[in-house]
């Protein structure tokens, strides 16, 4: 045990820690996997990637940890540890301890964005919308308050200036009345002009955009994904949120690790427009999990989500089912801000039309991913691919720390599968 684990151990009253067995083999679950040889890459370096993912698990900050990945679009690693329910900080006897699966489906919170987005390229490539669009074209009454310059563009790109939604936006009643949390966002007031700062649209931007979903489509966005995406690639899940007879089905989030330090918990009640712990307590709501929240609330377990990151990855096709044409993920690809700083996140980040870039020598996804795309959830949600690797990868956990000795472990993860899958290009200058 090193000294990593033996912090994690130590029985603070701050820290809210899962159990965890000194065997892990009773709680992990496989799928079906083939040899990495099969690929062209080393098993022992899927080993290293294993071993990297149980190291992190072992921190105790989540129930569950679920991790598939795919290399030259075959699965390598397809694997789940701890459990659905039933090992969250302050559980007792009373909660039915429930092993998670390779099928157990997370809730994706902010990677939904990245589904979202692909939507609404989708319309652009139908020629149903297009991005230099003015959302009020399509949402009567959204220009209210100087927002009727505002269009599609900057909604993907984090350029809207609506960064904030209402606090009453996040009343789960409100979740199936559409035409009330519409407008509600035609009432918001912009906090800056459109197109001129980055500030990531935590919650706003996807209302606005599933609103113009429906709007063009005449269905909901929910409906729009089905026949769209999951039922021509075969999805049992990734959709916004589950329906009543799958409730039990998807892992229990819990708030675990030390309390957030001040300015980091101010930070994220201003993205979120709730506090963590609200957040946490929110999503496990079975309004929310029934409820559309276009920029929150997918619901897919690892295997399916890189079943779609490998679409993107194939330039929009899975096999012989082609979803987006190529031109359509070359432009949601498109860097849209090179390290500029977020003005909710407060730090440099880099953006495409939807998806969260990769950086060099090191971003968002680990060392050395400068061609890589995908988008963060909250927390420890990391979906994304890599053409230079030629993987797509979904780390998907239903713990939610903030702050804590986890990140070490969690870059020590994404650095193992870096290393375990070489890049066949040269890093960005």
């Amino acid at each position: 045990m090193d000294l990593l684990e033996q912090l994690g151990r130590l029985p603070l009253p701050f820290l809210a820690r899962c159990r965890v067995p000194t065997d892990l083999a009773g709680v992990t679950s496989w799928g079906e996997e083939i040899s990495a040889w099969d690929t062209g890459a080393d098993p022992k370096g899927v080993e290293v990637v294993w071993e990297a993912a149980e190291a992190l698990y072992r921190t105790g900050i989540t129930p569950a940890l679920q991790l598939c990945i795919r290399h030259r679009g075959e699965i390598v690693l397809d694997r789940t540890l701890g459990h659905l329910s039933g090992n969250a900080p302050g559980d007792n006897h009373r909660t039915p301890e429930v092993l998670a699966t390779p099928e157990t489906p997370f809730c994706l919170f902010s990677s939904s964005k990245l589904i979202t987005a692909m939507l609404i390229h989708k319309l652009d490539e139908r020629g149903l919308v297009h991005l230099e669009d003015r959302v009020a074209d399509y949402v009567p009454g959204f220009e209210r308050h100087g927002k009727q310059w505002i269009t599609l563009r900057h909604l993907l790109a984090h350029r809207a200036g609506i960064p904030n939604l209402p606090p009453e936006a996040m009343d789960l009643e409100l979740l199936g009345h559409p035409d009330t949390v519409a407008e509600l966002i035609c009432d918001m007031h912009p906090s800056s002009r459109a197109g001129r700062l980055v500030a990531y649209h935590a919650i706003s931007g996807g209302f606005v955009l599933g609103e113009v979903v429906r709007q063009v489509t005449g269905k909901t966005i929910r409906e729009f994904l089905a026949a769209e995406i999951c039922e021509p690639l075969g999805l049992r899940w990734m959709n916004y949120g589950v329906g009543e007879a799958d409730l039990d089905k998807v892992a229990i989030n819990a708030r675990t690790g030390p309390p957030a330090p001040p300015g980091v918990a101010g930070l994220l009640r201003r993205a979120l427009g709730k506090s963590i712990d609200e957040v946490v307590e929110l999503s496990n709501d079975p309004r929310f999990l029934r409820g559309i929240i276009p920029a929150g609330n997918v619901v897919s377990n690892a295997r399916e989500l890189t079943t779609f990151l490998q679409c993107l990855l194939n330039d929009g096709s899975v096999g012989d089912v082609r979803i987006f044409e190529p031109r359509t993920v070359r432009h949601a690809l498109t860097e849209q801000s090179y390290r500029e700083i977020d003005l909710t996140l407060l730090m440099p980040l880099r953006y495409g039309l939807g998806p969260m870039l990769g950086d060099d020598p090191v971003g968002l996804f680990g060392p050395s991913t400068g061609r890589a795309f995908g988008h963060l959830g909250f927390s420890n949600i990391i979906p994304w691919a890599d053409p230079a690797r030629k993987i797509s990868v979904a780390l998907l956990t239903s713990g939610k720390p903030i702050v804590s000795t986890h990140v070490v472990r969690l870059f020590q993860l994404l650095g193992a599968i870096n290393s375990a899958f070489p890049r066949q290009d040269r890093p960005l200058d």
